[in-house]
């Protein structure tokens, strides 16, 4: 576990993980808002890279975190008939900061932390089960932290956010 006390992100963060004793490395970098530009600082880090993306479904009232490896792309179309959820699109900055308390281009688990209602659900790919490590935005994309996988499935139940892993290698474009 890092002991700088000068992390970047979200405090929140870092304070669930040490009340859970779960232990993170922390890897500072120059802002990074999407996946391509995350990879370029990934170099030497052991841990399967994470894609994290927010979606609302058509009425609005449901949210949800689809969590992916950092390879996979994502067709909206498929992925609604995966999901049935219904038409889905990118949620709206200010869903996102209604939800999960994060700005575009930090998205991460680790904002549920301040989805007090527990009100969006996850979808991960099942893919991810196989993962040792998993990193993640700690709620801002200056900085990753790197967990382990069990650690990461004992705060998601913590949290007590829904959560299911399918297969989402079915939505993925080649």
């Amino acid at each position: 576990m890092s002991i700088k006390n000068d992390r970047r992100g979200d405090p929140a963060v870092y304070s669930v993980l040490s009340d859970l004793n779960i232990e993170f490395d922390y890897h500072e970098h120059p802002p990074a808002p999407t996946v391509e530009e995350a990879s370029k600082y990934w170099e030497g880090i052991d841990s399967t890279h994470c894609k994290n993306i927010f979606l609302r479904n058509h009425k609005g009232d449901r949210h949800y975190l689809v969590i992916l490896e950092h390879r996979q792309e994502v067709n909206i179309h498929q992925l609604e008939k995966l999901l049935k959820q219904g038409k889905l699109t990118f949620a709206s900055p200010q869903r996102m900061m209604k939800y999960l308390g994060l700005a575009p281009g930090s998205v991460s688990p680790f904002g549920l932390i301040h989805d007090t209602s527990k009100h969006v659900h996850l979808f991960l790919d099942h893919n991810l089960q196989k993962a040792e490590r998993l990193s993640f935005h700690p709620n801002l994309n200056t900085a990753s932290l790197i967990i382990r996988y069990n650690d990461f499935i004992r705060y998601l139940d913590w949290k007590g956010n829904g959560y299911e892993f399918i297969d989402l290698t079915t939505s993925v474009n080649f």
